[in-house]
């Protein structure tokens, strides 16, 4: 009988002790899953909090370059409505100058010896609104005189023109426009240049370019 009762101890005492084998290395399971779980994550919020910032970051840089992008529109716009401005503002001037009969007729002739000796010796046609060829017509003979190496003709046919004149040579190589709006065009980059620098149309107020 006692052999009964200690082979019965020794199983229990050996099923105790694997048991606690088993609750330990349960345990050490646990704790390594639980670490692991852990570690990935925390790798997952990492992935993802770098994925929210770089997301974040590209969303900022959308941001600053779309308003980058309408500032330099407004600027832009901001830069031709000045353009238009000293554009008119300058036409307004030259209709001025046209009233003054005299003053602008030797304005007008000068305009045409200055594009008729820029193209040389050649047979030329003028074309003017109607009241520069009036005053082209009235001024003939002087031109030839001063040009006599030119052969000069005034077109019957006015043109579209705030004022000024156009040369064109009979042979169709050669053409000056001193048109107010030639000149305006030739000047153009000139006077957006002074707009940037100054920002202020009133600053070409003390001259006129078409007088030159």
């Amino acid at each position: 009988m006692n052999q009964v009762v200690e082979l019965e101890q020794a199983i229990l005492s050996r099923a105790e002790q694997l048991a606690r084998q088993f609750a330990e290395q349960a345990e050490k399971t646990r704790e390594s899953v639980l670490r692991e779980a852990t570690e990935r994550l925390r790798q997952r919020e990492s992935r993802e909090e770098a994925i929210a910032r770089a997301l974040g970051d590209r969303h900022y840089r959308q941001r600053v370059q779309a308003a980058e992008l309408k500032l330099q529109s407004n600027l832009d716009r901001v830069r031709w409505n000045l353009v238009r401005n000293v554009e008119a503002r300058l036409e307004e001037r030259m209709q001025a100058m046209v009233k003054d009969e005299k003053a602008y007729r030797e304005h007008l002739l000068a305009l045409f010896l200055e594009g008729a000796r820029a193209m040389g010796p050649t047979s030329l046609t003028a074309r003017a609104n109607a009241a520069d060829r009036a005053y082209l017509t009235g001024g003939l003979e002087q031109l030839r005189a001063e040009l006599p190496e030119h052969e000069i003709r005034i077109d019957d046919r006015p043109i579209e023109t705030v004022a000024g004149v156009l040369l064109l040579s009979d042979d169709g190589r050669m053409r000056v426009d001193n048109t107010f709006e030639g000149r305006l065009a030739r000047l153009r980059m000139q006077l957006q240049q002074v707009i940037l620098e100054r920002m202020f149309p009133a600053s070409l107020e003390s001259a006129n370019p078409f007088t030159g």
